[in-house]
Order: C-alpha cells, then sequence, then structure tokens
C-alpha cells in the first residue's frame, strides 16, 4: 500500500496523474485529503486517517509519500506511524513560507516543537527525498543542505516543484518500499 498525500494546490490534476503513476508499482494507492490551512488538524487528521489504512491493509510494508507540502506532512506523519516515506521537494519550514496562505503558519512551528528532538536522526533508514533541481518554488539547495545528513538524496533535473512526472523515480520507490 502507497499513501499519497497532495501538496498546498489539493486540486491540481497532477495529484491524480501521480496517483496512477504509483499504481504501476503497487495497485493499492490511496489518497489522503486535508484542509492545507489549519495545520495542527491537518496533523491530527492526517495520522488518524494513515493509522486507519494501515490498519485496513495487510502490507507489510506500507509507504507514504508526498510533494511539497504533503512531503512535509509524509516525513512527520511517516516517522510518527512508523511507516517508510519519499519525500519530493518538501516544503521543510511552511511557518516561513506560507505566511498569508494559511490560517496559523505559527502552528508549524509549535508542531516542530513538540516532534521528537532530532527525529531526522531516528528516521534515517526509512526516508528518502527526491529534489529538483528547476522548483520554481523551493530552493532544493537549501532542503539538500538540511535533509542530506538523515536521508538519500536523490535530484532530478526535469521536473518542477509539482513533480508532474514521476515515472523515472518508481524503480527507486519499488525497491526502496520493499527493502
Amino acid at each position: 500500500m502507497i499513501i499519497y498525500l497532495h501538496g498546498f494546490d489539493a486540486t491540481s490534476p497532477g495529484n491524480h496523474e501521480k496517483v496512477m503513476q504509483l499504481k504501476s508499482i503497487d495497485p493499492d494507492v490511496r489518497f489522503v485529503h486535508y484542509s492545507t490551512i489549519h495545520p495542527k488538524q491537518d496533523m491530527a487528521h492526517i495520522l488518524k486517517e494513515v493509522n486507519l489504512h494501515i490498519n485496513d491493509t495487510e502490507d507489510t510494508a506500507p509507504l507514504i509519500c508526498g510533494v511539497g507540502l504533503g512531503g512535509y506532512w509524509s516525513e512527520r506523519i511517516g516517522f510518527l506511524a512508523g511507516i517508510k516515506q519519499v519525500i519530493f521537494n518538501p516544503n521543510l519550514h511552511p511557518e516561513d513560507n506560507m505566511v498569508g496562505r494559511i490560517e496559523w503558519p505559527e502552528e508549524y512551528f509549535d508542531i516542530d516543537t513538540k516532534c521528537v528532538d532530532d527525529f531526522r536522526r531516528e528516521n534515517a533508514a526509512n526516508c528518502i527525498c527526491i529534489l529538483s533541481t528547476v522548483d520554481d518554488v523551493l530552493d532544493s539547495e537549501v532542503s539538500n543542505h538540511e535533509l542530506a545528513n538523515y536521508y538519500p538524496i536523490i535530484f532530478d533535473q526535469t521536473q518542477g516543484h509539482k513533480f508532474k512526472d514521476i515515472t523515472s523515480h518508481l524503480q527507486t520507490i519499488k525497491k526502496f518500499k520493499a527493502e
């Protein structure tokens, strides 16, 4: 089973395309929708939904993945749920770059302070990060600098921030899921 979390633009047709692409490596892909504007409520909702999906599958190696804001949530929720994560261009600091787009950006800072100290070190074997070198929203070098000490980083030279086409990474995801 693969759980997919959309980014800030929940209605982007690219979400459906990514779900369909993921189905080529696992027919059981589940989409979790969340509001994107109320971080604490989103976190509780996503964690509840992910746990429901985990309890509703016989897959012994479920995986969660997301793009942008979905990458932010996939990393944290995957860690809390004890499942592997694949994060595409994760928005690592929505408390800074989403001011004016969400109701309470400071809640992201609060979420970070309540997280396990240095959770990335504990999570190191459970996450891979795929960064676009042509990301038009986030600076991939900043993300690389923050994550490279913890996770394998794969650079993509062609896709933009939303990663419309993830087909070139499907075999990597499939292998990581099976490890």
